[in-house]
């Protein structure tokens, strides 16, 4: 497995976001997406234990420490200002976690501000609509909050359900390389996709007890 490309510093990626974008919690109709918690790490284990998310993001097999350590680095994971910066969130059904949304920040001047975003899911609530419901959520932050233009999804090629749901939030497949295909989506398509009725997601400032401070990996 390559390894991952190092971050620049900080002082070296150059553009910035007008203000720093920081963790929401949204709300929707059964979900709460809001910042990581290490109270959650039996739940992101089994996460990291399936065997399908292993092998469609190309996560290594962690060792229960290294386990520990990528929930804690995702908890730190709550603001975007540069490129490169990124978020991620847990995904909260009924108080348990059951998956997991990201957003990578790749483009930040307005005219061409960009991000990429991904979703993960504990196989045990597959096929009732929660991914669909979270991605959906994360878009709407991306378009309304990021000002983002265009939002990328990279799929490993065999995974058909994360592709079905690309498509049906509007994402179209622009490329392919290796064993990634690449979709891209605008707000237009998103909200054609989804339909123009649905209500963006409530949204709510993460009290500072939920949010730890500060992406994938």
């Amino acid at each position: 497995m390559p390894l991952p490309r190092p971050r620049r510093p900080r002082f070296l990626r150059g553009a910035h976001l007008p203000s720093q974008v920081d963790a929401p919690v949204l709300r929707t109709q059964r979900l709460v997406l809001r910042p990581h918690r290490m109270e959650n790490l039996e739940a992101w284990t089994r996460i990291e234990n399936d065997p399908a998310i292993q092998n469609y993001l190309h996560w290594p097999k962690r060792s229960e420490a290294e386990v520990r350590s990528h929930l804690r680095d995702r908890t730190r994971k709550t603001s975007l200002y540069q490129a490169d910066d990124f978020l991620a969130l847990a995904v909260e059904l009924d108080g348990a976690l059951i998956g997991d949304v990201s957003m990578h920040l790749r483009t930040v001047l307005p005219e061409g501000r960009s991000v990429e975003v991904g979703w993960l899911q504990l196989p045990d609530y597959r096929g009732k609509g929660y991914a669909t419901e979270a991605a959906e959520a994360l878009l709407d932050f991306a378009f309304r909050k990021v000002g983002a233009l265009w939002v990328t999804a990279v799929i490993d090629v065999d995974n058909e359900s994360s592709m079905a749901l690309a498509r049906r939030l509007g994402f179209e497949r622009i490329a392919a390389i290796g064993d990634k295909v690449t979709f891209l989506t605008t707000e237009e398509r998103t909200a054609q996709a989804t339909g123009a009725a649905n209500p963006a997601p409530e949204s709510a400032e993460s009290p500072a007890a939920d949010a730890p401070s500060q992406p994938k990996p």
